[in-house]
């Protein structure tokens, strides 16, 4: 077992140098709530000056050749390898994440920053025919794409590591500078990549680490004009009320969905079923892109069905440092609560619990619902729990329409073997990405990752998170 995180006193990373503040949080553990942590909380000034140092760093840093960019990328991924037992402790604790995903995180993200290295060596323009118009003859076009300047990442709790690396390592490679407002639970995992950016190489001022809620220091941050561009993951609620507070600002708005999966008669069961499990419950349900709405043939329901809960049964709910653990502690009580609640409406509206939603303290364990109707909570909003809905279809016509039939359009799965099915999903369902034989978690961390409608604007992923983090600039010359 990884050595536990000691609570000792943290601070917050500005300009290059470690500071305090005067006003401090505990983070705690989210399964046995002991302090794990005291964090300062950042005020007005230190947030002034975080921006002042990323924007006094960006010219530097904007003009450091691409290969040294590479290397400290680089050298980041590989101490976060070096480091991965000591973060992914850290994960558990702070955010309650099971062991096996915590780690896997902690291996994403490893991933994330080598693709970030990689990519600083490929940002490049394009030449532009201009003899295309006659106005153009004798002139030669190209256009370049060019760091914005200083970008705000705002992140939560549940990826504490690799959401955050999605911003930072891409930001970073374009020749950015950056100030990181992680979520105020899981502080923790931010802090220590500051230091390990910092070990990395990366010049102070360039990155940041700035702590408080969203209501104060998101709201600085957003609102400063030093800032060119902000990159959020979150709720659509705040999305929204950042874009409004931000001003002319470039933003990338990765939010919520309530994901749905189709599982076909053709389907190969014996890979559905226990991936279908994974993603309904694994980090708790609490991933944007869990299966939360899963649409099953009726004429493979019961047997589909048999078998979820028997896999369900199975899993193990405990500490997340546990090596075997499956499912951990919600991040917070009352988001445990709520949960509970949703399930407890829909009981209450006829809705049937096969397992599951017994809740212990922020722990709440697997719930799997049927008799489920469309404008039940459970259903139409994002549920951010562990807990999936099963509903019986007739025809896959049928089980599209009710998976596009959402506010939200971030990813979906089909499993079918019918290719002429699955191109049908394809074109009908309007969600940034649609998952053929798995399920609506599937990601890797170079594909272009985002939603439509509720669930976003623009495109993480690192090469698109890339573009997302810089401006085209058009050179004419005229000779």
């Amino acid at each position: 077992m990884a050595e536990n995180v000691a609570a000792k006193p943290c601070r917050l990373l500005i300009g290059g140098k470690w500071v305090e503040g005067k006003e401090t949080m505990t983070v705690i553990d989210k399964y046995t709530g002991e302090t794990i942590g005291v964090v300062p909380v950042a005020d007005r000034g230190m947030v002034d000056r975080a921006i002042g140092a990323a924007r006094e760093a960006f010219p530097g840093w904007s003009r450091t050749p691409a290969h040294r960019r590479f290397r400290i990328l680089e050298k980041a991924s590989h101490l976060l390898a070096k480091h991965q037992e000591e973060i992914a402790s850290t994960i558990c604790r702070e955010a309650g994440k099971a062991w096996k995903y915590s780690a896997g995180e902690v291996a994403r993200a490893v991933e994330t920053f080598q693709f970030s290295a990689e990519e600083a060596k490929r940002i490049h323009g394009e030449t532009v025919p201009m003899d295309a118009s006659t106005a153009g003859e004798g002139r030669v076009g190209f256009y370049l794409r060019c760091p914005v300047g200083v970008v705000a990442a705002i992140t939560p709790f549940n990826f504490p590591l690799n959401l955050v690396a999605h911003k930072v390592g891409p930001g970073l490679a374009a020749g950015n500078t950056m100030v990181l407002k992680p979520a105020s639970t899981t502080p923790l995992t931010a802090i220590r990549l500051g230091e390990i950016l910092e070990e990395a190489g990366v010049p102070p001022g360039v990155f940041n680490v700035v702590v408080g809620s969203g209501g104060t220091v998101g709201d600085w941050i957003t609102a400063d004009p030093r800032v060119s561009k902000i990159s959020f993951t979150g709720s659509p609620p705040v999305g929204e009320a950042i874009i409004r507070r931000a001003g002319l600002k470039k933003v990338t708005m990765e939010l919520g969905n309530n994901s749905g999966t189709i599982v076909e008669p053709d389907a190969d069961l014996d890979a559905a079923v226990p991936r279908c499990v994974v993603s309904a419950f694994a980090n708790s349900g609490q991933v944007c892109i869990s299966l939360q709405r899963l649409y099953v043939h009726r004429s493979i329901a019961s047997e589909f069905t048999k078998r979820f809960v028997e896999a369900t049964a199975k899993l193990k709910v405990s500490n997340p440092l546990e090596k075997d653990c499956d499912v951990g502690p919600m991040i917070d009580e009352g988001e445990a609560k709520r949960a509970e609640a949703w399930i407890k409406e829909a009981v209450a509206e006829g809705a049937k619990l096969l397992i599951g939603g017994k809740r212990e303290g922020r722990v709440l364990y697997p719930a799997i619902l049927t008799g489920v109707r469309a404008e039940m909570k459970v259903m139409c909003q994002e549920a951010f729990a562990p807990l999936v809905s099963l509903y019986e279809y007739e025809t896959f016509e049928d089980a599209v329409r009710m998976v596009e039939d959402s506010p939200y359009g971030l990813q979906a799965g089909v499993y079918t073997n019918d290719l002429r099915k699955a191109m049908y999903a394809v074109e009908h369902i309007n969600v940034g990405g649609v998952m053929i034989n798995d399920t609506s978690i599937f990601r890797v961390d170079h594909m272009p990752y985002g939603g439509n409608k509720m669930s976003g604007l623009g495109r993480e992923g690192v090469r698109f998170a890339v573009e997302e983090m810089t401006n085209i600039k058009m050179v004419m010359i005229k000779p």
